[in-house]
C-alpha cells in the first residue's frame, strides 16, 4: 500500500471491534505497558520478525492503529518486502486478547499531504526523550567509542528518520479468557468495507 492511497482520507464507519478494544484500554489504563504490544512482520528473506511497539492512537476518521519507527529499522524493510502484519495484545488485568491483522505501510518524509499533517502530529506530541532517539546514530549497527548519544537540538519538523507506521486490520480475533466458557469473537472485513461478526469456541 503506498503512502498515497486515497482511501485514508476518506471517513469510515468504525469497525464493531473498536468499542471492544477502547474498553479494554480503559479497564486496563493503570497499567502503562498496556498501550504495548507485539507486531509481527515478515523478513525480506521469508522469516518471521516480532518486536513490542507502543500504540499511540488511532488514525483520525479511520480503524487504523498508529505507532511510529525509525526509518532506519528493519521492521520499515519488512514491511516494504511484505506490507502485512499482525499485531497481538494482551491486557492482564482483564484477561483479553486481540490478535489484529491486515495491511500495513510506513509514512515517510515524503507522504503526501494526507498523511503528512498526520505523521507531524505524531512528532509533536512526543516526548523530548522519545524524539532524541530519532537523531541518535544508526541502529543495530555495531556500537562505536565515536557513537554520540548526546542530546540533539529537537527541531519542529521531524528528521527524514521519523516516520509514521499505520496498520490496517482487515481481520480481528478477540480472545476472553475470563469465564467458564472462555468467549471468542472473529470480526472478519468484507470486500464492501462491512464487518462480518462470528462468536467461535475459544
Amino acid at each position: 500500500m503506498s503512502d498515497s492511497d486515497p482511501s485514508l482520507s476518506q471517513t469510515v464507519a468504525l469497525a464493531p471491534w473498536r468499542s471492544t478494544l477502547a474498553r479494554a484500554l480503559h479497564r486496563n489504563r493503570s497499567r502503562p505497558y498496556s498501550r504495548y504490544f507485539q507486531l509481527a512482520t515478515i523478513t525480506p528473506t521469508g522469516r518471521p520478525a516480532n518486536r513490542t511497539v507502543v500504540f499511540r492512537g488511532w488514525l483520525p476518521d479511520s480503524n487504523t492503529l498508529t505507532l511510529i519507527t525509525d526509518q532506519r529499522s528493519a521492521k520499515v524493510a519488512d514491511i516494504t518486502a511484505h506490507p502485512w502484519a499482525e499485531a497481538c495484545w494482551y491486557f492482564t488485568d482483564t484477561r483479553e486478547q486481540f490478535r489484529l491483522a491486515g495491511s500495513i505501510q510506513v509514512v515517510t518524509a515524503e507522504a503526501d499531504p494526507a498523511l503528512f499533517q498526520a505523521r507531524q502530529n505524531s512528532w509533536e506530541v512526543l516526548s523530548d526523550n522519545a524524539r532524541q532517539q530519532f537523531y541518535w546514530p544508526h541502529p543495530a549497527q555495531s556500537r562505536t567509542a565515536e557513537a554520540d548519544f548526546s542530546p540533539r537540538e529537537i527541531h519542529v519538523m521531524p528528521p527524514a528518520e521519523f516516520c509514521l507506521v499505520l496498520l490496517h486490520p482487515d481481520q480481528v480475533d478477540h480472545l476472553e479468557l475470563r469465564g467458564e466458557p472462555q468467549n471468542r469473537t472473529l470480526y472478519d472485513q468484507q470486500p464492501d468495507g462491512t464487518w462480518q461478526v462470528t462468536v467461535v469456541n475459544p
